[in-house]
């Protein structure tokens, strides 16, 4: 799942992309207003978190020019703004959801999980794939009950996978779910983590697609 976060506040921004990312969210940060228009056109962003005071529009003028050209994209509005009439506007004008700063880490979580779920990308926190079952929220992988170990990419791999099932994901799909812009892939990184996990699943739960990518059967 690839964030967009819209903050201009710098140490609050590097503490949400780190925990963010600790989530195994992909996260492009950006701290103005113009910046957040042209990045959302992107096909690759899922989510936007928006903070409502930029330094060179308001985030409201935002969010309504997000909505005239994708009314489809989720907003999460995140601000300091706590008066009824900026929730209502905000709202009105097509956010998902609002939460005031202060906040709680875990709360933002629960918050864009729902998001996730309403995307249809993530039904519940649990995918469930034959013996093979991946807890979006505890981070937790079993196969056969056993608890298996495997790295954050990893399970960002899987996840994409398993979330996708029965469609063929390309490594190009599949990098843009583990890097943010500006960060250096290795060419050979997917393979590298499709390696490692099949040590770890049962045989051909992850197959490849001999010229095209890889997928997961749903059964």
């Amino acid at each position: 799942m690839r964030l967009l976060l819209v903050e201009d506040d710098h140490s609050l921004a590097q503490g949400l992309v780190k925990a963010l990312s600790f989530e195994s969210f992909i996260v492009d940060h950006v701290a103005t207003g113009r910046e957040a228009l042209h990045v959302a056109a992107s096909d690759e962003i899922n989510i936007v978190i928006l903070d409502l005071g930029l330094p060179d529009m308001d985030g409201l003028e935002v969010l309504k020019r997000l909505r005239s050209h994708n009314k489809q994209l989720p907003v999460l509005v995140l601000t300091a703004r706590v008066e009824l009439d900026d929730r209502v506007a905000g709202l009105d004008l097509g956010a998902d959801d609002y939460l005031a700063k202060p906040f709680d880490m875990p709360e933002l979580l629960a918050r864009l999980r729902v998001i996730e779920r309403r995307l249809g990308t993530s039904f519940s926190n649990d995918l469930q794939i034959k013996d093979v079952s991946l807890n979006t929220a505890s981070h937790t992988l079993t196969s056969g009950n056993e608890p298996l170990n495997v790295s954050r990419k990893e399970f960002m791999v899987l996840k994409a996978l398993m979330e996708n099932a029965g469609k063929i994901q390309t490594r190009e799909q599949l990098e843009t779910k583990l890097y943010a812009w500006g960060e250096e892939v290795a060419s050979n990184a997917v393979e590298v983590h499709i390696h490692h996990l099949r040590k770890k699943l049962p045989n051909q739960f992850i197959k490849t697609i001999r010229g095209v990518g890889y997928i997961v059967n749903k059964s």
